[in-house]
């Protein structure tokens, strides 16, 4: 099985003007948004959203806005000597304690993009630039709810350039003790995951990963963590310096203590279905849609990009279509 180490890139990542054999144009709309299964597409208007970090406590203000075709998710720090741009891709993840960060090739980082790219991943948002004045984005209330009113609002715009999906041809799995996570080939991209915590049992969730799956089932979710491990941690990132857990309060996440929550809930299963949030996000670096069957067991942002590497590295396990 591939190693968990840091993912350091084979090739500049996946082409992205790759056309498909004779692309349909046919768009329809569905419910404010245009519904196009071969075209590129970006927001159909720019919006802004102010909050603090997770992990370094900073006020932060995000503006999301329209982009070319091709250009794909690019974030942007805004700062006083220019913008520094860091593509959405997975070869320039970068391992940071419980969230996905970026590094871009001048060394800038973005941090805890996952809720922001998941929830542009489900609304089918190809192409947008993300400037934000901070390192890290908001994280607002835990969950991806707030990204998706703004989505919801700000609708979506077809492109005139063909979108192409990569399909899963064999299966690939990854694994780290009991964690075990692999994709499979399928005509939709699906998901079926499995959680177990200490005191609150076994939980599962599985389905398709649409607009509407994620926005009613995945969307809610908050992020979560043990009180025990918590506290001391907050602690020592405040005598380090360290920037870990800063913004963390009842309010950004949903705190377990033994076998109760503290700071809410929205369902018993919460856990689990906030660790395939993640996943889709961290699927959607690979920079294309994916068709393909996903079965998680105890994983996590390190075991997904291992699985993302692992998949990407071997061009006998997947094609663009």
């Amino acid at each position: 099985m591939p190693q968990l180490s840091p993912v350091v890139p084979d090739f500049p990542g996946l082409a992205r003007n790759i056309r498909p054999a004779e692309p349909s144009r046919a768009v329809s709309r569905v419910d404010g948004f245009a519904r196009s299964a071969e075209v590129q597409t970006t927001l159909g208007e720019a919006f802004t959203l102010s909050g603090y970090g997770l992990h370094t406590g900073r006020a932060v203000t995000v503006r999301a806005a329209p982009a070319d075709a091709g250009a794909g998710i690019v974030f942007r720090r805004v700062r006083r000597s220019g913008p520094a741009c860091v593509p959405a891709l997975w070869h320039l993840y970068e391992a940071q304690p419980l969230c996905t960060a970026l590094r871009g090739p001048d060394g800038t980082l973005v941090r805890t993009v996952e809720h922001l790219m998941a929830s542009l991943s489900a609304f089918g948002i190809d192409n947008a630039t993300v400037d934000l004045d901070a390192e890290e984005l908001p994280i607002f209330d835990g969950s991806a709810l707030p990204w998706c009113a703004a989505l919801a609002q700000a609708g979506r715009h077809t492109l005139a350039l063909p979108r192409s999906r990569l399909r899963i041809r064999r299966t690939v799995e990854v694994r780290e003790g009991d964690r075990r996570l692999s994709i499979e080939p399928a005509e939709r991209f699906s998901v079926a995951g499995e959680l177990a915590l200490a005191k609150l049992g076994p939980m599962r969730w599985q389905g398709e990963i649409t607009r509407d799956s994620f926005v009613e089932a995945l969307a809610p979710a908050r992020s979560f963590g043990r009180l025990k491990w918590a506290v001391p941690l907050k602690l020592y990132a405040y005598a380090t310096g360290r920037p870990v857990l800063r913004g963390a309060n009842l309010r950004t996440t949903a705190a377990i203590l033994g076998d109760r929550v503290i700071g809410g809930m929205r369902g018993a299963d919460e856990p689990v279905r906030h660790r395939i949030l993640d996943l889709v996000d961290d699927l959607a670096l690979i920079g294309h849609p994916v068709l393909g069957h996903v079965i998680a067991r105890h994983t996590g942002h390190r075991l997904n990009h291992a699985l993302v590497a692992a998949l990407l590295r071997d061009p006998t396990a997947w094609e663009l279509v």
